[in-house]
């Protein structure tokens, strides 16, 4: 059995530093394998740097992946090009830098495992992007069976569009986990062909927050109708993850498991 953990969106100084601290422990103490992190809020909440890239991976993360704020910082756009490691949407437009997919080798009782992480972004309530479910289907074609386990973060708005994703890949890759809303949902499962499947893996970062940001500043723009700063709250950090179990031999998922753990 591999174990594969994905963690939900990390959020700013508070969510790297939560990763620092309490990954390594999680790894060892739940014997995982190989880490997905979607890292597009964790420079500041918004967007990502080469240094907030180098502190999830030195956090033990293994695969980075993105969402819409992936342009926020311009400096990453040289990583994308050089690092494998960072998977982009892969439904952006043609020509833009980076990577839709990568394929990861890992060892695990003297043989050599493949592990192809995908990134989509969603189209309801987003900005203009390629079909993702078609776009699913080219990555897919892309690994060409090259790796059996498969992971796909789907990084979209409407909770329907993400479970679409997850019946239309039902069966053709190990899992399909939905992340943006930076709420975990409670609907994990594994579906009728299986592939792991979870609406929003949630987000690792301040909890005494509304999404991440102070909620005085998000209820004053309720109330008030009118732009306001956003800041990152930095109060009671959490690390929101989905635990996989999978058939190297088949690339299936055989457990999925919620973790939420506080960072005192």
């Amino acid at each position: 059995m591999i174990n594969v953990l994905f963690i939900g969106d990390v959020n700013g100084k508070p969510g790297r530093s939560a990763l620092s601290a309490l990954l390594p422990k999680l790894i060892r103490d739940r014997k995982i394998d190989f880490v997905i992190a979607n890292g597009e809020n964790s420079a500041g909440g918004f967007g990502i740097t080469g240094k907030t890239f180098e502190d999830l991976l030195s956090a033990g993360v293994n695969a980075v992946t993105l969402g819409n704020h992936i342009w926020d910082k311009k400096d990453i756009i040289p990583v994308l090009e050089a690092e494998n490691r960072l998977i982009r949407p892969a439904n952006l437009p043609e020509g833009n830098p980076g990577r839709g997919h990568s394929i990861f080798t890992i060892e695990k009782n003297s043989k050599k495992i493949n592990i192809a992480v995908i990134n989509l972004i969603g189209r309801v309530f987003m900005v203009p992007v390629d079909c993702p479910f078609k776009s699913a289907d080219r990555e897919i074609e892309k690994i060409n069976g090259n790796a059996k386990i498969i992971f796909v973060d789907i990084h979209a708005e409407a909770t329907s569009e993400k479970q679409a994703m997850g019946y239309y890949l039902d069966g053709r890759v190990t899992g399909v986990f939905g992340t943006h809303t930076h709420v975990m949902t409670a609907d994990e499962k594994i579906l009728p062909k299986g592939t792991a499947y979870i609406t929003d893996a949630g987000m690792t970062g301040p909890f005494d927050s509304v999404i991440g940001v102070k909620k005085e500043i998000i209820i004053r723009r309720f109330l008030m109708a009118a732009p306001e700063k956003f800041e990152l709250s930095e109060t009671d950090v959490h690390i929101n993850a989905v635990l996989t179990g999978v058939d190297e031999a088949d690339g299936r998922a055989k457990t999925i498991e919620r973790i939420d753990i506080k960072y005192e």
